[in-house]
């Protein structure tokens, strides 16, 4: 059986991440009788430099021909005009918007053999397996935006506003993922001062009340933040609104150790999917070959398990990169010398 994947690389390091998790994914799917046709496509600065607009028509026509996009990342100096009425992270927007993905998945694992990496004491550490869910389709980033000048004074303002069937459909998502897991929901909200938070709590109590099953708990942004730090190993599945999931999943990538970690999935109703590394292009290291491909490595693996059903294949890639982590195999990020493609080579040698 084949599969048409659209590879977005993107700019900065995006390139080099992509390049590994390809390499991993045909070695995982050989011999299980799907074959992945990869095709190669220009999102966010770089396709700003060739047609001027960071996502073309065409782009975005095939990543809807296409049952899964895996992106590295995109963005960069050469493209950082805040003032800018084109700008690199419109091609991400624009293919969630497209792809019509409103759930964005992030799950944060810490592993033992990196607790030295973290900045947390290692006791904090034990035990965290958390799924963090981001609402990706409402919110301050996708609101009305306004700058205007007031009295010789410039002022600026960003709408944050959701409708219940957002929240609806996310928080059941969550409970079903909750399901599948430890059954622990934590919907994080700031109910006590935005009248968005009150919707989303009240939304939130009435989908809870159809998983007797799952325990909920309903806990204001704020505490939530010092909890990811504090007790980090007390949440199972954690959903929140946009902004607080932007801030929130980098925040929890110090319990993994770096950034260069964490993979992610973007998805709506359907299996197609969009899946990307939680880091950055990284401009600073781009082109040395010293970046830690294993969060888009472990991209693929959520591609394969989300939007393909190769669940056995998935989790052949997610145990080689726990044995290399185990082995001592490290990048820069995590305080070792392997470059890229030395950690990919390690991780291709660990599937079995």
């Amino acid at each position: 059986m084949d599969h048409k994947i659209m590879l977005a690389p993107g700019d900065g390091i995006g390139p080099e991440v992509i390049d590994a998790a390809v390499l991993v994914l045909e070695a995982a799917t050989a011999g299980s009788g799907h074959t992945l046709r990869f095709k190669r496509e220009l999102v966010g600065g770089c396709s700003m430099d060739e047609h001027g607009v960071a996502l073309t028509e065409a782009v975005m026509a095939e990543a809807l021909a296409s049952e899964a996009v895996l992106l590295g990342a995109v963005g960069g100096p050469k493209w950082d005009n805040p003032l800018a009425s084109v700008r690199p992270e419109q091609g991400i927007l624009g293919l969630r918007k497209g792809l019509a993905v409103y759930t964005n998945i992030r799950p944060v694992k810490a592993y033992p053999a990196l607790a030295d990496v973290s900045p947390l004491k290692a006791d904090r550490l034990v035990g965290v397996d958390m799924v963090v869910l981001r609402e990706l389709t409402g919110g301050l980033y996708f609101g009305e935006k306004r700058r205007e000048t007031i009295n010789g004074r410039e002022q600026a303002s960003d709408l944050l506003i959701y409708n219940e069937d957002e929240i609806r459909r996310i928080v059941h998502f969550a409970f079903r993922l909750a399901r599948t897991r430890r059954r622990h929901v934590t919907s994080v909200d700031k109910a006590n001062i935005i009248e968005t938070g009150r919707l989303w709590r009240r939304v939130a109590t009435q989908v809870a009340a159809e998983y007797p099953d799952v325990t909920t708990e309903h806990v204001l942004v704020d505490t939530a933040a010092m909890r990811l730090i504090a007790r980090p190993a007390s949440f199972d599945v954690l959903v929140t609104e946009n902004t607080f999931g932007d801030i929130l999943t980098d925040e929890a990538s110090v319990l993994a150790g770096s950034m260069g970690m964490l993979p992610s999935a973007s998805l709506g109703d359907g299996a197609r999917g969009l899946y990307e590394p939680i880091h950055g292009t990284a401009p600073d290291i781009a082109g040395k070959g010293i970046a830690n491909p294993l969060g888009a490595i472990l991209s693929g693996a959520l591609l394969l398990r989300h939007s393909l059903g190769m669940e056995t294949e998935a989790a052949r890639i997610e145990t080689a990169v726990e044995t290399v982590i185990n082995a001592g195999c490290r990048t820069p990020d995590l305080g070792g010398k392997l470059g890229t493609k030395e950690m990919t080579a390690a991780v291709l040698g660990a599937l079995h």
